[in-house]
């Protein structure tokens, strides 16, 4: 993939790239200003690396391409094409009608995917066109679901944990209800990162960028005893681990646990959820509850869980007294 940046030539920013023959060429970018440069330099990116030919898939690659160094799901967007390029891939992007994308949600509803899927899925294709200004396609796409609001009730837990006949999935589950952190942060989580003797967790890893942003939390007595008996039996750098290899994917081991405890409606995501209600319920402050997950803002943490919180609008209802 070529590699394209900026250089200061004459008091002007260029972009600056290798061509097949290993020279280096440059184009005026027309700015002194580094973070416009910056800014320009994408657009310029975008038209050097354009597909050269016209159909969707085209569009779609090129920028799946660009994408792939520089957003966090980028592995959800590859999926959602895959999907999808057998109906589109071909097509020019004026093809695209909303009689083909209503077409396109029944066939995929019809294979037992929900609205959400398909709605990602032509999101997409969307986004890819958008980004190589490309707005000769029409698109319908299913209307977003209702965000999920499943957690878990304290016996339910208790129900989770002792259907967990795997010593790496308990300890998960453990890990993910005491830390609220997300799935990849666990499975990514190193023995060199958890400080047992100041009982802390450090979550983000180095080099990491601010788009994963991610908490250091405090581990409680319930945790920290499962961490020493998991420390004593590591065979990897990894806290998550079985076999003595690290555990990539915990989606079937927990699955298998979930339906063993009958709660088939869950997900290794709803832990993290679980963990901010319960916070909330205790009457943890939104801005406690936000360092915990990791948001940046507390706004979005009072939106999500203010409700939870048992003084939350109840100074309101006094005034409604009479």
């Amino acid at each position: 993939m070529q590699v394209y940046r900026t250089k200061l030539y004459r008091g002007k920013y260029y972009a600056v790239w290798s061509n097949e023959r290993g020279e280096t060429e440059r184009a005026s970018l027309r700015t002194a200003d580094r973070e416009e440069a910056e800014r320009r330099l994408v657009d310029f990116e975008r038209d050097m690396t354009a597909p050269p030919g016209s159909t969707v898939g085209d569009y779609v690659r090129a920028y799946l391409d660009y994408k792939k160094d520089r957003i966090r799901d980028i592995v959800r967007l590859e999926g959602a094409w895959a999907n999808a390029k057998d109906t589109f891939g071909a097509l020019r992007p004026d093809q695209i009608t909303p009689e083909l994308c209503g077409e396109y949600a029944e066939h995929r509803r019809a294979m037992g995917r929900s609205d959400g899927t398909v709605l990602k899925e032509i999101n997409t294709i969307r986004q890819a066109l958008n980004w190589n200004k490309v707005n000769t396609a029409r698109f319908e796409a299913p209307s977003a679901p209702p965000p999920r609001d499943r957690y878990l009730t304290k016996p339910e837990a208790r129900k989770l944990l002792e259907g967990c006949v795997q010593p790496h999935v308990r300890l998960f589950v453990r890990l993910a209800l005491a830390t609220a952190a997300r799935k990849s942060a666990l499975l990514g989580l190193t023995w060199d990162r958890v400080d047992l003797e100041r009982e802390r967790i450090n979550l983000t890893v180095v080099g990491e960028t601010q788009r994963k942003r991610r908490a250091t939390v405090p581990i409680n007595d319930q945790l920290k005893a499962e961490l020493l008996a998991a420390k004593e039996a590591a065979q990897t750098p990894y806290v998550i681990e079985y076999a003595g290899d690290r555990v990539l994917n915990i989606k079937k081991g927990f699955a298998g646990a979930a339906t063993r405890a009958g709660l088939d409606d869950l997900t290794p995501h709803d832990l993290r959820h679980t963990a901010a209600v319960w916070m909330a319920e205790d009457g943890v402050s939104m801005d406690e509850i936000a360092q915990y997950l990791g948001h940046s803002s507390s706004k979005v943490t009072f939106a999500v869980y203010a409700r939870f919180s048992p003084t939350h609008l109840r100074k309101a209802s006094k005034s409604l007294e009479f």
